[in-house]
């Protein structure tokens, strides 16, 4: 045989052989914790993929394709196979308050949160900023099971604010001292409350938090005019009666009845509903989409509130879980309804409906909608953790299709708080807050209840650990 041959042929084997000793010795990849086989959901664009999903130190490090994870490890190897992956749920509106006496009720919400697969809350305004803030660190180290808690802090409201705890403004001084307590906590974004505080005011609240880069979101007093509201920068409208005000063709004329104090507010709320044209609401969605400002439209409180007089919620299945102390502030607005009027209830209940018909057009108008349920203290029957996924629910039943539902949770959640870097999507370099369900949400929204296990903050709750969460939970 020719020497040349014989070398060459030597060369290759030896080629061969250190390509196998080096693969051989080529350490392992090791995961904190490996995701396998499941369908991911990506909320940009409602695709499906079977995906693996790789987690270190609480984040998605890498997403693959590819089955073969021969060389990869992980301590916790999760078998999603079937399941269907989407972000931990965010909740755009819930309250920690009531004082002192219901601190403890309002620190057991946090399991009916995670229990639930929320895995953030959006806290807006409340009187327990205290315990809130000692609550998140708690559960940023792993001492407390709870949610991600964005707060705004105390609200901001003129003297005599309704609501205990609120920063009340009079003058351009108390604006900038009211501001200055809040980046001092520091609160996450601004909540304007509209029980006491004058339109000249409101409007220099939004105006000079928008000099200091901060993020606003509110109720509107209705002295003033939506579109003033938008100029101003707000970031979020809570709540759809002033974005009906907004849409009525008379707002003008009903906003200076309103100064005048020739009416009220819900004597305005039939003048505003049947005012409402089609030509005034595309413009107002067009100036809502093009000042990126987010709409909380809180449905199912609202068909909750608008039907207390028919329905019976004495066995509701989360009720248990109220302390006797939250179900006594519900009390406040039963006896509203008690002592209603006939027309009053009538009202109310075309409100309801009328609001359903405007979270479809917003949506389909471009508007960006966030998913929250108003719970906490005072708004009766509306529990926390299972409310957000009624107020989803809300929002298909008004044809709102489920992948926009499930948008409006995590997805606009975060990208309203600016935190969508971390948050908001399943994909690589973001935080693992994720919850795998047993079936597809995005046939039926009903399905992100069927929850197989919560992934956040580093720890895996499997189903039976959230049973124990609601169990743990039982107030009654």
């Amino acid at each position: 045989m020719n020497i040349s041959i014989i070398l060459k042929q030597s060369c290759l084997v030896l080629c061969c052989l250190t390509m196998l000793l080096s693969c051989k010795s080529e350490p392992q990849t090791t995961y904190d914790v490996i995701i396998k086989n499941g369908n991911l959901i990506h909320l940009e664009d409602g695709s499906v993929s079977i995906s693996n999903i790789l987690i270190n130190d609480n984040r998605i490090t890498k997403i693959i394709s590819d089955s073969d994870l021969t060389y990869i490890q992980a301590e916790t190897i999760i078998d999603a196979k079937g399941k269907f992956i989407v972000p931990g749920f965010w909740d755009n509106h819930t309250h920690f308050r009531g004082g002192d006496s219901l601190i403890n009720a309002n620190k057991n919400f946090l399991k009916l949160f995670m229990a639930n697969g929320i895995t953030t809350v959006r806290d807006a305004g409340g009187d327990l900023t205290s315990s809130v803030l000692e609550w998140r660190k708690a559960i940023a180290k792993n001492e407390l099971v709870g949610p991600t808690i964005f707060t705004s802090g105390p609200k901001i409201d003129g003297p005599g604010g309704t609501w205990a705890g609120s920063l009340e403004v009079d003058t351009d001084e108390d604006i900038s001292k009211a501001l200055d307590s809040l980046q001092a906590i520091p609160s996450d974004f601004v909540k304007i409350y509209d029980s006491r505080i004058s339109g000249e005011n409101y409007l220099k609240v939004i105006q000079e938090a928008e000099k200091r880069n901060l993020i606003t979101s509110g109720h509107m007093p209705f002295t003033v005019e939506l579109d003033a509201t938008i100029d101003a920068g707000i970031d979020a409208v809570e709540h759809l009666y002033y974005i009906m005000k907004g849409c009525s063709s008379y707002e003008k004329e009903i906003t200076q009845q309103l100064i005048n104090k020739e009416i009220g507010f819900w004597d305005a709320m039939p003048l505003l509903q049947s005012s409402f044209s089609d030509s005034t609401a595309l413009k107002t969605f067009e100036h809502l989409k093009s000042n990126d400002v987010f709409v909380v439209p809180t449905l199912h409180i609202g068909g909750v509130l608008s039907y207390l007089d028919e329905v019976d919620h004495t066995n509701d299945a989360y009720l248990k879980y109220m302390s006797f102390g939250i179900q006594q502030t519900y009390k406040g607005r039963i006896d509203r309804v008690k002592n209603a009027t006939v027309k009053q209830v009538t009202d109310r209940k075309a409100l309801d409906t009328f609001f359903g018909k405007l979270a479809y057009k917003l949506n389909e108008n471009g508007v960006s909608l966030l998913a929250g349920s108003d719970s906490g203290a005072y708004n009766s029957y509306t529990y926390p953790g299972i409310s957000l996924h009624k107020e989803m629910e809300a929002m298909v039943a008004t044809g709102i299709s489920p992948l926009d539902a499930l948008k409006s949770s995590a997805y606009n959640g975060a990208k309203f708080l600016k935190q969508d870097a971390d948050y908001g999507t399943i994909s690589e370099g973001k935080i693992a807050d994720i919850v795998l369900l047993n079936s597809n949400p995005l046939e039926d929204i009903k399905s992100t209840k069927d929850i197989f296990m919560v992934i956040s903050n580093r720890n895996q709750h499997s189903k039976t650990d959230l049973d124990n969460l609601l169990t743990s939970a039982i107030a009654n």
